[in-house]
């Protein structure tokens, strides 16, 4: 399930307060974050950003509480199955971003802000979280300050979806 919405929506308050009320429904839970632009996870001087800086390809950084990849992308953008399948199985992922790549969405919205909702042109955007009343909106509306019945409506979506696939 993802959460899109344009910069300062709240995308990254909303997916950590959805985090621990799955995970205490049972779930285990991973995350995906879309970067627009460049970022390091490692800094100057330090070994693994010397080993990019070299050359290499991969970098794995390691210990007893974590580990990191850091994968040289070339300028190209990574496809989000392609990272799905790099990751550990979990019950669900939660992708932040990725707008334009094709899979199931919850839109942030927030009137305020003043930008146009997004969900008009993407049909894979089938709920909207917002703090405010939406006129002409399609898709399911969702309100953006109770994280439980977001839980709730994700839950029962794959739930419906499950049905379904065993059913055909």
């Amino acid at each position: 399930m993802g959460v899109v919405g344009w910069s300062g929506s709240g995308k990254t308050t909303l997916i950590t307060t959805l985090i621990p009320l799955l995970r205490a429904r049972g779930l285990s839970v991973s995350t995906i974050k879309h970067a627009h632009t460049g970022f390091d996870m490692d800094r100057p001087g330090k070994d693994s950003h010397r080993h990019r800086e070299a050359g290499a390809e991969e970098v794995v950084v390691a210990s007893g509480n974590r580990w990191a990849l850091l994968h040289e992308a070339g300028g190209l953008e990574v496809r989000l199955d392609d990272l799905l399948l790099r990751m550990a199985e979990v019950d669900m992922v939660l992708v932040e971003g990725f707008r334009s790549h094709p899979y199931s969405k919850i839109e942030v919205h927030r009137p305020s802000l003043g930008e146009p909702p997004i969900w008009p042109n993407h049909p894979d955007i089938l709920a909207v979280a917002t703090d405010a009343p939406l006129t002409n909106c399609d898709r399911v509306v969702l309100p953006l300050n109770r994280p439980e019945r977001i839980v709730n409506w994700i839950l029962r979506l794959i739930d419906l979806r499950q049905t379904r696939r065993t059913e055909t």
